[in-house]
């Protein structure tokens, strides 16, 4: 019988190494798995590579695993806001390395690994700093740069609801970088509001099949902040 459910999310972020590149969604707090990044943080992995929509609001949930001091690296389109302290004085201080990507870029190379892409060519940065280095090309008149995917071995993702399968929805603007960041880490990990009987979930509104979850944990009472 398959079941992917686990008790805690302290099981659930189990096995995340040292060294580990993660994917974390989320949209500022929209759709952040903030149960599972606390439970990271009480795992202990660290000098992870981190890569999200932003970098951290105010002192919780990512912002947190930041100060915790458990990040290397962190791969985002949106690190400055106003209340990014925490990233900014780490940055500041030089100890976190920062892989600055435009947010289309951003999603469309995680969409790339999540579809076995070698590369993709994109018109965003060309001409900028963001494209020194790499590799450019004239397409139908237009000029491109060649962008790589970003895979992860693991991914933390909030949805609204799963079952033991795996298969999950997801609540308005909660759902943003979640389905693509499942395709494209070999180990994703979702927190949920319910976890429902096979069969309660309309296939036709199953964003993320389970074939892409490996574990999932209900956390009663997120509901009110999915969105």
């Amino acid at each position: 019988m398959i079941d992917k459910t686990v008790s805690s999310p302290q099981d659930a972020v189990a096995g995340i190494f040292d060294g580990a590149t993660v994917m974390i969604g989320g949209f500022g707090t929209a759709g952040q798995p903030a149960e599972l990044i606390d439970a990271l943080i009480e795992q202990g992995a660290k000098d992870l590579t981190i890569v999200n929509n932003n970098a951290g609001n105010g002192e919780l949930g990512l912002a947190a695993l930041l100060k915790a001091r458990r990040v290397r690296k962190i791969v985002c389109s949106f690190p400055r806001q106003a209340d990014s302290q925490v990233f900014d004085a780490l940055y500041r201080a030089g100890e976190i390395e920062l892989e600055l990507v435009p947010q289309g870029n951003l999603a469309v190379r995680i969409q790339a690994a999540g579809a076995g892409l070698g590369a993709v060519f994109t018109p965003t940065g060309y001409g900028t700093l963001l494209a020194e280095g790499k590799e450019t090309r004239e397409i139908d008149g237009r000029q491109y740069v060649l962008e790589y995917p970003i895979k992860a071995d693991f991914a933390l993702i909030k949805a609204y609801r799963g079952d033991r399968w795996g298969n999950l929805v997801y609540r308005k603007t909660a759902r943003n970088f979640g389905p693509i960041m499942a395709m494209a880490a070999s180990v994703t990990i979702a927190q949920v509001s319910e976890i429902v009987p096979l069969g309660s979930l309309d296939p036709e509104a199953v964003v993320t099949p389970g074939i892409f979850v490996k574990r999932v944990v209900a956390v009663p009472g997120q509901a009110a902040l999915a969105a």
